[in-house]
């Protein structure tokens, strides 16, 4: 299968395009055989008249004038005028890509006049073919008959669109009257007018269709269009028969030093909003005009400023459970905040507010927080270093009116809070190798009383005095000669990495029960850090008395010339000397290790142990295959104990993806729920790639055990201006699925 025209090496235009700019020089004609500028090309002979005004070349001959070079068996150039008449295997190229192909071109270097019998043009991605062509001198915009375009790079493209007449701006636009689109030759749609920009920005419709028990049948589509280098975006126009219609733009803007932002708002006018949501809200509490809005914003408008901005409003607590199922298995309670930090060396100053805009997920408003944190540095000449934070703002705690504990009772409060942290630090090295730092801290915190119907705590002025210190070393033993083929190894070096660290906290002056919870302690799968400022669940500070132990193994080699490690693993445990309430004496043995025998296999495991009661808390593993780009599999377990951060979870998953070939593809999920035997999700996609678009056929299957399981069957094509191939990209699952 032969390629649209490449014909000249890419060294070519190397060649022919200097990388300096010649925009301040007077433009100069450059003419001479192609050997001069590719070995073994034929000797081109060029005569030049006495006056140098007219030239005439045979045998392979190329021709430049200032961005644009033009190659052909034989020249006929016109200095004065700026015509050259070309012939056979004609190619011409302005600087910026854009690409004109023939037998037999007319063209003018002085007026980018051009005419040919036969054409072909293109700048990837999208190409064009046909007769007739002519040009308009006054501004550049070429027309042609009898044409066709596509974004199908080979000489006999699959998909194409035919039309009468076509007009062709370089770099910016097609256009084309009384159109076919044609699929393997085959004619599948008309259009009596199509447009089409070139370049990188080219707009495209992308179509998903198909059927799902919650939905009905459906259609979902979108338009990227492109603007201008400040904005871009899409269009979401969807239908589901069981559900009704969904629309939507999305604008991303592009502003320079005022940063990138993104905002997008949906509306559903949604026919059975409350059948589907299986328990998970009161009924009839799902209104049917349902809608979301997003917005994103990040800047760096000066030096050492970073401005950050995100907005989440739903009209509903199940608007992203039931129509954007990716968003919301990344985070089902997004949050709305504006933040402005400002940073220098040693300081840090950081403003953050983060109002209410959904009642039906529990949260803390700050209006506003603002910290100065004081980051670790050196007090004068002295060998004592010294970090800080300090905080004030005023806090609102929400509580879900929907779902929780406290659903539909207000039990919402609100206070001030002045909060100051300040600690000094001494380390030292002792015999070259081992680091010990002892530390002294103490905490100031001011609360104002609470209001609201939950509040119930008075004014309160608490004290929190903390010391410890920590000692570490690093040690390591090189195997220079060390070789294993069947693990990759070429050369291995262990690292060792043991520490300590002792922490001394007597109960703050008032118990944590007796104070407002904005930033309080939760359950977490890893064990929570237990030195001040790193621990900064502020309201939930109580008597520490304790060493943490923890040591970290590295096993590193050589692969393909760069360092790898082959063994990554961190383990931790706290002894509690004096457990304070909520304690005992041993925390869990925490295990984090990462295991890479060969380079396309990776095993991470995730381990939480119970040494006082002999059990598990967390236990989650992962194993990764990936051996070439034919086929990769990844299978996983996940385990939480019930109790320890939820009702507990017992997952095993497997992710599998298979190549069949260039064109097809075949990739397969399961999530099976090892506490009840059910097998929970699964996904099975066959991908079709068409070198023009991508389709993908997939079939899926939730059943979450409450409620009838969800059935989907969607079919995906997407016109690409850029097409993807193949594997390209991870897949994700629920874009496959319109979610």
């Amino acid at each position: 299968m032969s390629r649209l025209s490449p014909i000249v090496p890419l060294i070519f235009f190397a060649a022919i395009f200097p990388l300096v700019s010649l925009a301040q020089e007077p433009l100069s004609w450059q003419m001479g055989g192609l050997n001069q500028i590719i070995p073994g090309a034929p000797v081109g002979v060029l005569d030049t008249d006495i006056l140098g005004k007219t030239a005439t070349g045979t045998n392979g001959i190329y021709v430049r004038y200032g961005d644009t070079v033009l190659t052909a068996d034989t020249v006929a150039v016109n200095k004065n005028t700026g015509e050259v008449v070309a012939d056979g295997h004609v190619r011409i190229e302005r600087q910026g890509g854009q690409i004109w192909t023939g037998e037999q071109i007319t063209y003018n270097f002085k007026t980018h006049l051009m005419r040919s019998d036969r054409f072909r043009t293109g700048k990837s991605p999208v190409f064009a073919a046909g007769s007739g062509l002519a040009g308009d001198m006054s501004n550049h915009v070429y027309t042609a008959s009898n044409t066709y375009v596509t974004t199908d790079d080979v000489s006999e493209p699959a998909e194409r669109i035919r039309a009468s007449r076509v007009t062709i701006v370089p770099d910016k636009y097609i256009e084309a009257w009384n159109a076919v689109l044609f699929v393997d030759g085959v004619p599948a749609f008309y259009f009596p007018y199509y447009h089409r920009n070139l370049g990188p920005h080219a707009d495209n419709w992308n179509f998903l269709g198909g059927y799902r028990s919650e939905y009905g049948a459906f259609l979902l589509s979108d338009y990227t269009w492109w603007q201008s280098d400040a904005l871009d975006g899409k269009f979401h126009l969807d239908y589901r028969t069981d559900r009704g219609p969904g629309i939507g733009p999305d604008f991303n803007l592009h502003l320079g030093q005022w940063g990138e932002g993104t905002f997008k708002y949906y509306y559903l006018h949604d026919k059975n909003p409350n059948t589907f949501t299986n328990g998970l809200v009161n009924p009839g509490s799902i209104p049917e005009n349902r809608q979301r809005v997003y917005f994103g914003w990040q800047a760096v408008p000066s030096t050492n400023l970073d401005v950050k901005a995100l907005v989440n409003y739903q009209s509903d607590p199940l608007m992203m459970h039931d129509f954007f199922e990716g968003d919301y298995t990344e985070n089902p309670q997004p949050g709305t905040f504006v933040e402005a930090d400002k940073y220098s060396e040693n300081w840090s100053l950081d403003a953050l507010t983060t109002p209410e805009l959904n009642n039906f997920f529990n949260q803390v408003e700050r209006l506003p927080d603002v910290k100065l944190t004081g980051l670790r540095q050196q007090v004068f000449d002295t060998p004592l270093f010294y970090e800080s934070e300090s905080s004030a703002g005023y806090y609102r705690k929400f509580f879900a009116d929907t779902n929780g504990l406290a659903a539909n009772t207000n039990l919402d409060y609100s206070a001030a809070r002045v909060d100051t942290y300040h600690q000094i630090l001494l380390p030292w090295t002792f015999f070259g190798w081992l680091n010990v730092a002892p530390r002294v801290g103490g905490r100031f915190t001011y609360y104002g009383t609470e209001s609201g119907p939950g509040g119930t705590n008075a004014a309160a002025s608490r004290t929190v005095f903390n010391t410890g210190i920590e000692a570490s070393f690093k040690a390591s033993q090189l195997w220079a000669s060390a070789t294993n083929s069947f693990f990759q190894i070429s050369g291995l070096r262990h690292i060792i990495e043991p520490s300590v660290n002792y922490v001394y906290v007597p109960h703050p002056s008032v118990a944590f029960s007796q104070l407002p919870q904005f930033d309080s302690e939760s359950p977490s799968p890893l064990l929570l850090p237990v030195q001040f400022p790193d621990y900064n669940d502020i309201d939930s500070i109580d008597s520490q008395n304790a060493i943490r132990f923890g040591i970290r193994n590295t096993l590193q080699t050589k692969r393909n010339g760069q360092l790898d490690n082959l063994l990554d693993w961190n383990v931790l445990m706290d002894w509690r000397i004096v457990p304070n309430r909520t304690q005992q004496t041993f925390s869990d043995i925490y295990n984090d290790l990462t295991f890479r025998p060969r380079t396309w296999i990776t095993l991470t495991s995730q381990t939480r142990y119970d040494v006082n009661d002999g059990h598990f808390n967390l236990s989650s593993h992962q194993l990764t295959l990936t051996p070439n780009d034919k086929w990769s599999w990844g299978l996983g377990h996940y385990y939480t104990r019930p109790g320890f951060v939820d009702a507990g979870d017992n997952f095993v998953t497997s992710t599998l993806f298979y190549k069949m070939n260039e064109n097809w593809g075949f990739r397969a999920v399961h999530d099976f729920n090892a506490e009840t035997g059910r097998l929970q999700g699964q996904f099975y996609t066959i991908y079709r790639d068409m070198r023009s678009w991508t389709g993908a056929l997939t079939f899926r299957v939730v059943d979450n055990g409450v409620g009838p399981e969800d059935y989907t069957v969607a079919f995906t094509i997407s016109l690409k201006a850029a097409p993807r191939h193949l594997g390209e990209d991870s897949v994700r699952p629920y874009g496959l699925v319109g979610e």
